[in-house]
């Protein structure tokens, strides 16, 4: 009795992993065969253990009426309250270190749906971007909420686009999830220092 369980077993595994081969096959054309070994490349922290609480004292002299950090690298916005509270975002990031600036800047201006210009290298970039679109308007980048830095044109804001969070898809500005730029925005207040790293 037993030989024939073990017959039947075998038959029905044989079966599986005949019809499953053309399957695995196909799934290893999926993946490139051309990357270099891991070993040889640039460890890039950006999952979920890069999410590390960062302390403001690191980066900044005083907390005065709050401080953001943009840490480009992990990809996450940290925010302190001049109380002290913490709080922390994923973000999206420029796309190139060309259109990456860093350095310490603080927010001058916020605004509710905010219009959108794109900036000349932009349009040069990209003809086919329109010259303005008004704030609130369907396809406006800036999301619901901008806050404007002393650099010009860089600025930390919302997105429509959900899929550009946690990459680099920015042309210079750090992007938020709209329901977190909308209590960032409550939160942070004219004067925060910011540092972009």
């Amino acid at each position: 009795m037993s030989s024939s369980t073990i017959t039947r077993r075998s038959a029905l595994l044989g079966v599986v992993a005949s019809l499953s081969t053309p399957a695995l096959l196909r799934a290893q054309d999926a993946f490139p065969q051309d990357e270099p070994p891991i070993e040889t490349q640039i460890p890039v922290r950006r999952n979920i253990s890069s999410f590390a609480q960062q302390r403001w004292e690191d980066h900044f002299e005083k907390l005065g009426v709050g401080c953001l950090l943009a840490d480009i690298t992990s990809r996450a916005v940290h925010y302190w309250g001049d109380d002290g509270s913490y709080r922390l975002y994923p973000s999206s990031v420029p796309m190139s270190e060309e259109l990456t600036k860093r350095g310490y800047t603080e927010v001058v201006r916020k605004r509710e749906n905010p219009s959108w210009t794109p900036t000349a290298s932009m349009r040069e970039r990209d003809p086919s971007l329109p010259v303005r679109i008004d704030g609130g308007a369907q396809g406006n980048p800036l999301g619901t909420r901008a806050m404007y830095l002393t650099w010009p044109a860089y600025l930390v804001h919302g997105t429509h686009d959900t899929r550009k969070i946690g990459r680099q898809s920015s042309s210079g500005c750090i992007g938020l999830y709209n329901e977190h730029v909308e209590e960032l925005y409550a939160l942070v207040k004219v004067g925060t220092q910011v540092r972009l790293m």
